[in-house]
């Protein structure tokens, strides 16, 4: 058992069983144990790869993306933002990208949302870019936005259908998963009429604040770009844990490996009320011309890595499909490119 899985296992001791978001972010924030606050999790020496780690064109895609909508929008002062920027590596590729884009930089305040201090130190030696701690902390006014990769690391709780009632998975005794008595439950009383007894569904208690605070901005004028893997609609056990490249047992060694469930994308749309676009990743980069850019790269050299990471991000068979991209706009914005 690690440290904070005995801290954990004192814990229900003494007050009982504790929800799966509870473990989720005990596991992943605790200030002295959490994955997050002890491990370097990016990259072939960490846990897992995102797709900007995997090549320069994913960022590039994401940029034109962001500085086409800008321009069609009319331009004029804005802040680009990032949730959960990592090592910076996305946004140092989304600026170097839009270099090109007249007025786009001089218009942009860059701010990056990380309350981590350790990765903001990371992201400071790469990106010219303010820090703030949450979504919240953003200014109000127009804003372009990425989020890559982060909501599938917010805490999610799980509920079996039982009956018209749901039982709540929770962690008990030995960090082994239990449920809860039935009961009714409003939040997913729209679930009955999809799901049947048996059934898991997941929910992200803090993904529609953070939507909505987002919509609020967007709302006077921007875009909110959010990639990631999940679906359109929580169905399913998704609780995963990742550690070295590979599945792992969640509960082995709490604050040891990476905690993630898939998105709900449906969720997300909900809650931020305001003009939505969806598709797959693949389509997404496909459509904004990564192939072309691909290419280009090939001809330069080196051409087996850069179609090797073409495919990895596109195919439907490993990233194209799996992940998805949601643009959030305001309700007279012009549709972003990518998703037409």
């Amino acid at each position: 058992m690690t440290p904070l899985g005995d801290l954990l296992a004192r814990r229900i001791a003494q007050t009982g069983p504790i929800t799966l978001a509870d473990y989720m972010a005990e596991c992943l924030l605790h200030p002295e144990h959490g994955y997050y606050t002890t491990r370097e999790p990016f990259g072939a020496a960490g846990d897992f790869t995102t797709a900007p780690e995997i090549s320069q064109m994913y960022g590039e895609m994401l940029g034109v993306c962001l500085a086409q909508h800008w321009l069609d929008s009319g331009g004029g002062p804005f802040t680009l933002a990032e949730l959960g920027p990592g090592r910076g590596t996305l946004m140092a590729d989304i600026l170097r990208a839009t270099r090109g884009v007249p007025g786009f930089h001089a218009a942009a305040d860059v701010v990056l949302v990380e309350a981590s201090p350790r990765l903001r130190v990371l992201q400071a030696g790469r990106v010219p870019a303010r820090h703030v701690d949450t979504v919240h902390d953003l200014p109000d006014g127009p804003l372009w936005l990425v989020a890559n990769e982060f909501f599938d690391a917010l805490p999610i709780r799980q509920f079996v259908r039982d009956g018209a009632g749901w039982r709540e998975r929770m962690v008990g005794a030995g960090l082994t998963l239990g449920l809860s008595d039935a009961a009714p439950l409003a939040a997913l009383a729209h679930r009955l009429d999809d799901t049947k007894d048996g059934e898991v569904v997941e929910i992200c208690p803090q993904a529609a604040p953070i939507m909505q605070a987002i919509a609020e901005r967007v709302a006077h004028g921007g875009m909110a770009l959010i990639v990631d893997y999940g679906g359109w609609r929580s169905r399913g056990d998704t609780f995963q844990a990742l550690s070295a490249h590979a599945f792992t047992d969640p509960f082995a060694a709490p604050g040891q490996a990476d905690l993630t469930a898939h998105v709900d994308f449906a969720a997300l749309a909900q809650a931020a009320q305001g003009q939505t676009y969806y598709r797959t990743q693949g389509k997404f980069l496909t459509t904004l011309g990564i192939g072309q850019r691909a290419a280009r790269l090939a001809a330069q050299g080196d051409a087996e890595t850069h179609f090797s990471a073409l495919e990895r991000l596109t195919a439907p068979d490993q990233m194209g499909d799996l992940f998805k991209a949601l643009a959030i706009t305001g309700a007279s914005a012009p549709p972003p490119p990518g998703f037409a």
